[in-house]
């Protein structure tokens, strides 16, 4: 396949596993021989971390629906060639779409979708996703379905293209050795959870269920940060949890605090894809909780690689955890199971593969 020149649209001022996803497949798209620019305003997180990295990183100020971003979108794109863009927000979706209006000959745009909210079916939206898109993504096979289902969309046009991992990476490691590393107790039950602190991603609910379990010795660590730090410390402080709750932050490296957890507990009750938290956790041969939401069930098979509970339920929660850490034996076989899952399903090849067969398709086609 010829290489192509790619570009990455990002509104979001956030970082999460969206942005890590673009970043993880920029780089590994470069590796193949691709040019990769990423277009993102310059007050967003992902363009400090792209620059870092050396991609090339554009600042343009497409954070809202002005008609600004329009002109400063449609400005670059008629002064540099491009073979495909691929939009992730959707705010630079619409100035994309609306910029390439514009141009003579406008790049193919693939869109893709990194959660799992609704689809509007207004006649503005299907333009956008029927119309301007050539092609769309989704991050796992039940947002595929939502949009063939609930929107009518043409199935042909999209493909679940999950979140490929490093598994080599994230693999298992010793736990003894990653709690000496970390200053962490040697013998304490810890459960953990790695993830932007936003309220769908449960971090309340597991607040609830930790203070629940019977078990004072067990410990919490809410590796991450984001715009419920401070809700979730005065939840903490109200639920006198403070001495059983290790909050370091974001981590550049978190492989470390996976390895320190004998179980990984992710109780989102919204807009998730396959979250990339749960298969770093998986390929590290962590035992996993998490709930029914998104695609999260492709990769969480209740009772093979882990537990599955009900949304928003702090009880069955806390009744999940105190089974596996009761259980060594069990924990390690959904460890394994998880493991294997994550290497033969979501490595970071096969999400590679299938993105370039796409960008090429959108170019041919």
């Amino acid at each position: 396949m010829k290489p192509l020149h790619i570009v990455h649209t990002e509104a979001s001022l956030g970082w999460g596993g969206q942005e890590i996803r673009i970043l993880t497949e920029a780089a590994g798209m470069v590796k193949r021989g691709h040019r990769v620019t990423l277009i993102t305003p310059p007050e967003a997180e992902i363009y400090r971390q792209g620059e870092s990295t050396g991609l090339t990183t554009i600042p343009l100020a497409i954070g809202r629906k002005k008609p600004s971003g329009v002109r400063a979108m449609q400005r670059w794109l008629s002064a540099n060639p491009v073979d495909v863009i691929n939009t992730h927000s959707s705010t630079d979706s619409w100035l994309a779409a609306l910029a390439c209006r514009f141009l003579d000959r406008p790049p193919p745009i693939v869109r893709t979708r990194h959660i799992s909210a609704s689809v509007h079916n207004n006649f503005a939206t299907r333009w956008l996703y029927c119309k301007a898109t050539r092609h769309i993504v989704t991050t796992g096979e039940k947002l595929r379905d939502e949009l063939i289902d609930h929107n009518g969309y043409d199935p042909q046009s999209i493909t679940s293209v999950p979140t490929g991992i490093d598994t080599r990476r994230f693999s298992p490691g010793g736990k003894m050795d990653a709690r000496r590393r970390l200053g962490l107790p040697l013998n304490a039950p810890i459960i953990g959870i790695v993830a932007t602190l936003r309220d769908w991603k449960g971090h309340s609910y597991l607040l609830d269920a930790l203070a629940a379990l019977p078990d004072r010795k067990v410990l919490l660590a809410i590796v991450g940060g984001g715009p419920q730090q401070q809700a979730l410390e005065e939840q903490i402080a109200r639920l006198g949890l403070k001495d059983r709750v290790i909050m370091p932050g974001n981590q550049d490296d978190g492989v470390p605090w996976l390895h320190a957890m004998d179980v990984f507990v992710l109780p989102s009750y919204a807009n998730e894809g396959v979250p990339q938290g749960i298969l770093q956790a998986m390929s590290c041969g962590i035992s996993v909780i998490a709930t029914p939401v998104g695609s999260i069930t492709e990769a969480v098979r209740d009772g093979e690689t882990g537990v599955i509970v009900p949304a928003r339920d702090a009880a069955a929660l806390r009744g999940a955890i105190e089974q596996l850490l009761a259980d060594a034996a069990l924990r390690l076989r959904y460890g394994d199971a998880a493991r294997a899952v994550a290497v033969d399903k979501f490595g970071g090849g096969i999400m590679l593969d299938k993105m370039e067969a796409i960008f090429h398709g959108a170019v041919v086609g």
